[in-house]
């Protein structure tokens, strides 16, 4: 099965609609999707809800659905960085539903593992709890949390062989692994793609089995906030 495509515009074909929903990897800057962002922004699909950590900032990673108008609602966990995030979300133009991070992380997960729902601690007695299901274990109570299954799952990753087995860098191992095991179809755009055969199993992150189409292209390595100390006199 052909999983290498040409670029981002080919691997999306077939596969976008309008009002999906899709899980996006990433968390700021680090390890985003962006060339299938601009890929999606480009095909002009509306109407989408994002499950994702956070919407990068105002002119990059998808700050740049937001600003075209493609999103409709967000399942995040930080959105501190995006000033028309927060201008939408204020103004009532975009629904928001805000998870605790560990939650989405494994709610994702979940998705992905076929498991529907499960109980967690974190949100009870907040408003992350309204409206769910409460249960008490050992004296304890916890809340229901669902499992995210996504029509599509975007992430990034540094390498890849051509089966879609993926390696990770660094901090960009975050929400990437169960944000393209959660997706119906797994797009996943990577650095390089090595020959079969030539990546260590122990050290591939995620297996092939749940990445459905691949692209190669250069990405661009920002800072979400850069700090700096005043240079001092010699």
């Amino acid at each position: 099965m052909k999983k290498v495509y040409p670029d981002a515009t080919a691997a999306l074909d077939g596969v976008l609609f309008d009002g999906m929903t899709i899980a996006a990897g990433g968390f700021g800057l680090c390890g985003i999707p962006e060339l299938l962002l601009q890929a999606i922004k480009e095909a002009g699909t509306k109407d989408l809800t994002f499950a994702s950590n956070n919407a990068g900032v105002d002119d990059f990673g998808i700050g740049i659905l937001l600003q075209t108008r493609q999103v409709k609602k967000m399942l995040s966990s930080y959105v501190g960085e995006n000033a028309e995030f927060m201008r939408q979300y204020l103004a009532g133009e975009l629904e928001i539903e805000f998870n605790p991070q560990g939650t989405l992380a494994e709610r994702m997960r979940a998705g992905g593992a076929g498991i529907p729902g499960f109980y967690t601690k974190t949100g009870v007695g907040t408003q992350v709890a309204e409206g769910k299901e409460h249960k008490d274990f050992d004296g304890e109570t916890y809340i229901l949390e669902r499992g995210i299954v996504a029509d599509l799952a975007i992430v990034k990753a540094w390498k890849a062989d051509d089966t879609g087995n993926l390696i990770f860098r660094k901090t960009a191992r975050n929400f990437n692994p169960p944000a393209a095991m959660c997706g119906k179809i797994c797009v996943a755009e990577v650095e390089e793609i090595v020959p079969r055969g030539s990546l260590d199993p122990d050290h591939i992150h995620l297996p092939g089995i749940y990445v459905h189409r691949l692209i190669q292209g250069d990405h661009e390595k920002r800072i979400e906030q850069r700090t700096t100390r005043k240079r001092e006199d010699i």
